[in-house]
């Protein structure tokens, strides 16, 4: 029997394959890459969700989260240091509360206090990842993906209103927050 170098090569190989499952171009995981940009109130009630494409940044939609909006405090993470989200919170008379990036020059100061109650988003986030099509994102287009976003927003907004007509775990803040990631 002959040894033919070709052997080796006449099964399954990896080299092909990963050019073809990872494109260098494109998006990835069939275009599904999204990002849920969410405005929760002090109780934690979503009050605006917006979903965009994954690759968005998260500062050109904070103008559409904070407009109309009635709170004295503006609650953030990093994404959206920038002097364009501070001046339209002090435009609609919120304080930002919004820790500095490392890279801006001139470091502001924020309340790390009023900052500890930005909870109140990720718990919403957390309670919103509970149903598993959000979290898994089953949905093919993205009209449907939102539209389940939504759907999951409204049952968290009529369960906290539910537990408040019981009156159970309804606590008043003492100050009106806005949070928003």
């Amino acid at each position: 029997m002959a040894y033919d170098r070709c052997f080796i090569y006449q099964s399954s190989s990896t080299r092909g394959r990963s050019s073809r499952r990872y494109p260098s171009h494109g998006a990835h995981k069939r275009e599904l890459n999204t990002k849920i940009h969410l405005a929760v109130d002090s109780f934690g009630m979503p009050v605006r969700v917006i979903v965009t494409d994954g690759t968005v940044a998260d500062c050109p939609k904070a103008g559409e989260l904070i407009e109309r909006i009635d709170a004295d405090y503006l609650l953030a993470d990093r994404g959206y240091d920038t002097d364009n989200v501070i001046e339209q919170a002090d435009s609609a008379k919120m304080e930002a509360v919004i820790p500095p990036k490392n890279n801006r020059k001139n470091q502001r100061k924020y309340d790390k206090n009023i900052y500890e109650n930005r909870y109140q988003v990720e718990k919403s986030f957390l309670k919103m990842k509970g149903w598993r099509g959000i979290a898994v994102r089953y949905s093919k287009t993205s009209s449907s993906y939102r539209a389940s976003v939504q759907i999951r927003c409204m049952f968290m907004r009529l369960n906290i209103l539910w537990r408040h007509h019981l009156g159970l775990e309804f606590k008043s803040p003492q100050a009106r927050y806005f949070y928003f990631t």
